[in-house]
C-alpha cells in the first residue's frame, strides 16, 4: 500500500513539474515572437510554407472525401424524411463547426506535427542547437519560435481549405449524383450559418494551430538526443496533440453552446 501512494504521489510530482515547464515553455515562445516576426518574417514564412503548403495534398484529398461521404450519409438520412433539400445545412455544420478543425487538426499532426518535432530532436541530438548557444545565438528565438508561429499560422489556413473543399465533394456527390437542387442546397446552407458558427470555426483553428505547434516544437526540444529518443519524441507528438484536440474540441463546444 505504502509503495501504491509513493508511486502515486511522485506519478502527481512528475505531472505538475512537466505541466508547469511546459507552460514557462510557451511564455518564452510568446516573449520572443515579436521580435521574431518584426526582425526575421523570412523564416516565419518559410515555416509556414514547410507546415502549410506541403501539406496541402493531404489535406484536400481528405476533405474532399470526407465531404463526399457527409453528402452520401446525409442524403441516405434525410431522405426519410423527405428532406434532401436540407443537405447543405448538415454537411456545412458538420465540416465548419467539428469535422473541418478536428479532421485537419489530426492530419496536422501526423505530417507536420512529426516533421517538426523529429527537426528539432535530430537537431539537439547532432550538437546543433548547443553550437548555436555556443556562437551567441538563442536557438529557442532561431529554430523555435518560427516553427512554433508557422504551425499556428498554418493550421487555421488548411482549415478553411479542408472545408471549402469538403463542401466541393459534396456538392458534387449531391447534386451531380443525386440529383438534389442546386439552388436549394446553397441558399439554405447560406440561411442557416450564422455569424457565431464561423466564430466557433476561427476560435477551434486558432486554438488548435497554437497547441499542435506548441506540442510538437516541445517535444522535439526536449527530446532525448538519441535516434531512440527523436523517435519517441514524433510518437509523443501524435499522441498528445490528438489528445489535446480532442479533450480542447470538448471544451470549446461546451462554452460556446
Amino acid at each position: 500500500m505504502k509503495a501504491l501512494i509513493r508511486d502515486l504521489h511522485s506519478t502527481v510530482l512528475e505531472f505538475v513539474r512537466t505541466f508547469g515547464a511546459f507552460q514557462l515553455f510557451f511564455l518564452r515562445l510568446l516573449r520572443h515572437t515579436p521580435k521574431m516576426l518584426l526582425k526575421r518574417p523570412r523564416l516565419v514564412i518559410k515555416q509556414i510554407y514547410n507546415a502549410g503548403a506541403l501539406s496541402l495534398v493531404i489535406i484536400m484529398v481528405c476533405g474532399f472525401f470526407v465531404g463526399a461521404v457527409l453528402g452520401l450519409l446525409g442524403h441516405n438520412i434525410l431522405a426519410r424524411f423527405n428532406a434532401e433539400d436540407a443537405i447543405g445545412t448538415l454537411v456545412a455544420f458538420a465540416l465548419i463547426k467539428q469535422l473541418g478543425p478536428v479532421f485537419t487538426a489530426l492530419l496536422f499532426a501526423g505530417r507536420a506535427g512529426t516533421a517538426l518535432s523529429s527537426e528539432i530532436g535530430l537537431m539537439k541530438a547532432t550538437d546543433q542547437l548547443s553550437a548555436m548557444e555556443m556562437m551567441a545565438v538563442n536557438p529557442v528565438r532561431r529554430v523555435l519560435v518560427p516553427r512554433f508561429v508557422g504551425a499556428s499560422v498554418a493550421l487555421p489556413l488548411l482549415v478553411a481549405i479542408f472545408i471549402c473543399v469538403g463542401l466541393l465533394g459534396a456538392h458534387l456527390v449531391t447534386i451531380e449524383l443525386l440529383q438534389v437542387d442546386a439552388g436549394a442546397f446553397w441558399q439554405q446552407m447560406r440561411l442557416a450559418l450564422a455569424d457565431k458558427d464561423i466564430f466557433e470555426f476561427i476560435v477551434k483553428s486558432v486554438a488548435f494551430g497554437i497547441v499542435a505547434g506548441l506540442i510538437a516544437v516541445w517535444e522535439g526540444y526536449n527530446a532525448i538526443p538519441t535516434a531512440e529518443g527523436v523517435g519517441l519524441a514524433t510518437t509523443r507528438t501524435v499522441v498528445i496533440t490528438a489528445i489535446s484536440v480532442l479533450i480542447l474540441n470538448f471544451m470549446i463546444t461546451a462554452v460556446l453552446l
